[in-house]
Order: C-alpha cells, then structure tokens, then sequence
C-alpha cells in the first residue's frame, strides 16, 4: 500500500481527480463516522483513506468476514457497471437473427422468453468476468500496490471487446453486451510493473531499440487500455513464428463436468471465444461435449488455446480458431481437419460450415446489387451438390434468392448456352438444338425421344449420365482373378454364383447403353427410406430402362475403382434365378476397400448416390425438323 507522499494518491489525483469525488466523500463519512475523528481536507489522504477501505476488506482475518465484504463489494461494481437488461440494444436482438438466418435456421422470432435468456447469458457473463478482476486483485497473488490496483479495476470497467486486427481493446458503454476483457495476469504485471517502475524512476529494461521506444510512448500515455492491449500481443502469441508451432494436444472436457477449468484455460490468452465467460461455458457443456486444442508454449506446456470444437449433443456444434472473426489461424488447419474425421459429422460439418459462408457472401452480394459470377451461380442453383445448412429445414435464403434472380438467363450462365437452348418441359425440347433439359422424366427420353445433352431432374442432384459400356467375353473365374489382382472383395453369396460357374462365356464382347442416375430421379422421395424393387422396376420400365446381364456388376467394379470413400451404389441385373427378376448389387468403399455385394432382400436404399440401369433397347435415330 503507498504511504502519504507517495506515487499512489497523487497519480490518482491526477489521472482522475479522484479525490474530488463521491466515492472518495462517502469513504471520508464513513471512516469519520467510525473513528469520531476529521480527516483533513488533503487531496493525498482523501484517497489514501478511500483505498484502506478496500484493503480493509482484503486483508480482514475472518475469511467469511472477508468473503461477505468481497461479495458486497462486486454488488456495489455490478450495479454500477453490468449491463441491465432494458439496456441491451434492440441491435443484439437483430444480430442474433440474422446468425441464425446464416445458419440456415430461416427467420426466427426473438420471443420475450427468449430475449430473457439471451439477456440472462450476458449479464451472467459481464458479472463473472469482472469478477475474475476482483477475486484476482483482492487476493493474495495480486502484490501490486492498492492505487495500481485500482487503476486497473477502474480502466477495464471502460472497456470493451478485443480488436485482434486493429490489436485495441474497444471503449465500454451503456449498452455494450461484450463480457469484461480477459484476465491475463502476465499481461497484467508487465503494465503494472512498468507504472510502478515509472514513478520509481526506473526504466523498462526488458526492452530495447523501437519496442521499447513503443512502450514507452504508451507508458507516458498512462492509458491502461492501450498499454494492456500492447502487453497481451507481448504475451501472447502472435507472431508469425509463435503461432507457427503447432505440436500440443487436445483436451476434452466432458458434457456437465465442472466449467471452470475450461473458462480458466481460456482466460487471459484473448481467444475472443465467448466460452471465456463462466456461463456461456456452463450453458456449452450443459448441451455437449467440448474439445479444445493447446499448443505449446514457450515453456514446451500445451496451454496455449489455438483451435475448440464444441458439441451440439452428438453433433458438432462449431468450430472456432484464434483468427480474425475466429477462423483458423493458417497453421492450424490440418490438426482440426483430422479431430474432425473422429466425428461421425465431421465431413458434412465441414461442408454445412463452407455453404453457409458462401451463401451469405452471395445474399450480401444481391443486397448490394453486385453481379454473382458463374461460381456463385453454380452454387446457388445447387448444379454439383445441393446446400447444407445448420437448420432442421432447407434455408429460406436460397428461394428468397433465387426469386429475385431471372432463372433461364442464370442458367444459360451456368450452361454456357443459350437461354432457347433450355428446355424445361417435353413440348420445349427441339432435336438439334436443345442442350440442356430440367424437368421430370417421361416416357421415350432415353430412347425414342430426340435427347438433349444433359438432362436434370430437378437441380441440385447430379445430371442423369447415358455411356457406352461394354461387356467382354471374360468367364466368371477369369472376372474373379482380375477382381483378385485388384484386391476387390466379393461378398460369399456373389462368390458362389461365381464358384458355380453362373457367370457363363460370351462369344462376343456386347455393347450397351447404360443410364446413371439417382432413385428420386425416377420420382421416388427420400420418405420411406427405401423402395421395393418391384416397384423401382415398374417405374424405370416406363421410362425405358431395363436391368442388366448379372456379371455387369463385375465389369462395373473393374472400371470405376475410383469411388469416393464410405460410399456405395447400385446395379440393377437380371437374375439368374427365375423366380426373381431382377437383382440390386451394391458396389461399395467402405474405408478405402473396394466390394462387390449381391443382395438378397427386396429393398432398394434411397440413399445411394447412383443407381444403374440399360437401356431396354438401342436408341434409333429420329429425324426431325
């Protein structure tokens, strides 16, 4: 504690001119009230008195008497400087929206007992984490002298959230929502040591050349915000070289466990994750699971926080870094990606996480007027792959934006052609010129109906594909030493019909005609999950499909042994059985195995990507005007 005459007072006086306020004034009262004696009218002893105020309260014997005044003392701070819920601005309400909109959970309706949740969480975390200053500033870790102490409450209750790219802490008001800033004790001592130092007469001597000309530039400035701010990039690490070392480990913290190790884990390290904050830690835990990623530190200890994955039950919830808006930092890229392969979600997740980004770029882009490149286009349509989202439901967005758009002029985009060169209904399609045809199958387009080049059942599912496939002479021990040397596995009951020599010897190699393309195609739903073959038959024999010899299956895997990981698909065969007619033959890769796999049930799985058919008889050329 400073003495009369010392640095303390008279800084405070100063800075703030302190002793000319009501604080100080009610301090005097209460201690002239208590001791029956005046204190001079002395701007130093004004103050001193008001800081052994606070140490009385700190350095009390009774550790509940102690407690009691501690706790009276962060009431006395809460009222006067955490937000109040009538203070939240309508703003907060508006942001939360427009994230759930991003996240493709449509337009939500902020109820009233919404409001009071969201208000709840902030206050909750505004009052603990200015608590973490005071339980750190009255306890006996915190040696500083009481007039630094108070400069340091003092200055963080006027600020607010951390700028990593401007590397500035934000000034606090009415209705800032931000949590207090970050307790990071080693940033704390480097600014408060070098105050003291200063009034000292002492100089930083861990500094040369223009960082310390930096300091202490700040230093003169006396400005606690902008000295921390220094001191935590200091501290921290930032640089290229320091956020460069990635080895460290993950820590899981359980779902309901204890929050505290995961907030003080976080604290101090300007992370910018609201899990720093003692509720929106509780609240995390309480929903999932949560993973965080250390790196090591200078000391080689894995503390340094770098990467969270946080779980939504049994989903992934999010997945934050250290980065502007808390993206990845460049390094760290590859350690998340592989902790994401552990989770059943992790891909699609991913894939949710990029869509959603990229769809927001593109509403921000029609909201500005801005012209969508053929990329952008690509995407919005869903031409490779349909848009995942974070919500229960398809996000509203992309038919509210696509609304907005002229279709056939986007597509002609797309397609490189003419918007006349799209046909969207059977009466539009020309032979000769029609290139590109979006609209439900009918009967004749695959054979006797003039074909356009590619043909879309709806957008969003990949194009129906028409290839030659040829069929050799090869018996079936010969397919099955090929499917050896390409250690491809038969699954037993296709293995025997294989052993019984089912698969006989052509004398001629035959060519078809086959047809990729998805059950919804042929105007099956995902609801039920599966369809009867008989009933996928019926349907793809008015379109003129039919089933194909039995070994195409076989001369199918020896192709396409570039199938994409852990997915599968069908080929519907003839069968060699005549109380069926026909087969489903699922060629798989299950972990980077490739398989055949002949099956017996009669259901047909609407989940696979691809289903193959032939055509029921060669196309005949028809010539049209």
């Amino acid at each position: 504690m400073s003495v009369e005459g010392g640095p303390g007072p008279e800084f405070l006086k100063e800075k703030y001119d302190l002793h000319n306020s009501d604080e100080v004034e009610s301090a005097k009262e209460r201690t002239e009230f208590r001791t029956g004696e005046q204190i001079p009218q002395n701007p130093d002893l004004l103050i001193q008195n008001y800081l052994d105020r606070f140490k009385e309260i700190t350095d009390r014997d009774d550790p509940d008497k102690r407690q009691r005044g501690i706790e009276a003392l962060k009431k006395v701070l809460h009222d006067k400087f955490v937000i109040q819920s009538e203070e939240i601005p309508e703003g907060y309400y508006e942001n939360q929206q427009r994230l759930a909109r991003e996240q493709g959970h449509g337009n939500i309706e902020i109820t009233v007992e919404m409001r009071q949740q969201l208000s709840e969480v902030i206050i909750a975390d505004q009052e603990s984490t200015l608590d973490n200053w005071i339980d750190y500033l009255a306890s006996d870790d915190a040696t500083y002298p009481d007039w630094l102490k108070y400069f340091a409450l003092r200055s963080i209750t006027q600020m607010g959230g951390f700028d990593k790219e401007r590397h500035t802490f934000s000034k606090r008001s009415i209705g800032t929502t931000k949590p207090f800033p970050d307790l990071n004790r080693e940033a704390l001592a480097y600014v408060l040591d070098a105050v003291e130092k200063k009034y000292q007469g002492r100089g930083v001597d861990s500094l040369d050349g223009e960082e310390k000309k930096e300091f202490e530039k700040l230093l003169n400035s006396e400005n606690f915000s902008k000295l921390y701010a220094w001191a935590i990039e200091k501290v921290t690490p930032a640089s290229v070289e320091q956020i460069a070392i990635t080895e460290g480990k993950w820590v899981k913290y359980d779902k309901g466990s204890d929050a505290m190790p995961l907030v003080q884990s976080l604290q101090g390290h300007g992370t910018g994750w609201c899990t720093a904050g003692e509720s929106t830690a509780r609240a995390q835990l309480d929903a999932g699971d949560f993973y965080v990623y250390y790196s090591h530190d200078q000391q080689g200890q894995p503390t340094v926080p770098r990467a969270a994955v946080r779980m939504q039950g049994d989903q992934i919830g999010e997945v934050r870094g250290i980065a502007a808006e808390q993206n990845l930092d460049p390094y760290i890229g590859d350690i998340v990606q592989e902790k994401l392969q552990e989770f059943p979600d992790g891909k699609a997740y991913e894939k949710k996480n990029s869509d959603m980004k990229a769809l927001t770029t593109i509403d921000n882009k029609i909201k500005l007027n801005q012209q969508l490149s053929k990329d952008d286009l690509i995407f919005l349509y869903e031409i490779e792959a349909p848009i995942d989202g974070f919500g229960n439901r398809r996000d509203p967005r992309i038919e509210e934006m696509k609304k907005q758009r002229e279709e056939i002029k986007d597509l002609a985009i797309i397609f490189d052609c003419l918007p006349l060169e799209i046909a969207k209904t059977k009466e539009e399609i020309i032979a000769g010129r029609t290139k590109v045809y979006i609209g439900p199958l009918f009967e004749g387009i695959f054979s006797r109906y003039p074909r356009p080049g590619l043909i879309y059942t709806q957008l969003g599912n990949p194009p129906i594909r028409i290839e030659n496939f040829e069929i050799g002479t090869e018996n079936g021990q010969t397919l099955n030493r090929y499917l050896g040397e390409q250690n491809i596995d038969v699954n037993n009951s296709y293995q025997y019909l294989i052993d019984q020599d089912k698969i006989k010897q052509r004398k001629h190699p035959k060519n078809y005609k086959i047809v990729k393309l998805n059950v919804n195609d042929l105007g099956f739903t995902k609801y039920p999950t599966q369809t009867t073959l008989e009933e996928l038959l019926k349907r793809a024999r008015s379109f003129g499909l039919a089933p194909l010899p039995f070994d195409a299956a076989i001369h199918q895997r020896l192709l396409d042994t570039d199938q994409p990981e852990n997915t599968f698909y069908y080929v519907i065969t003839e069968s060699i059985y005549k109380r069926s007619p026909a087969k489903r033959i699922s060629l798989g890769n299950k972990e980077g195995h490739l398989y055949i796999e002949n099956h017996y049930g009669d259901g047909v799985s609407h989940d696979a990507t691809t289903i193959i058919f032939g055509l029921s008889s060669p196309e005949k050329p028809r010539n049209q005007s």
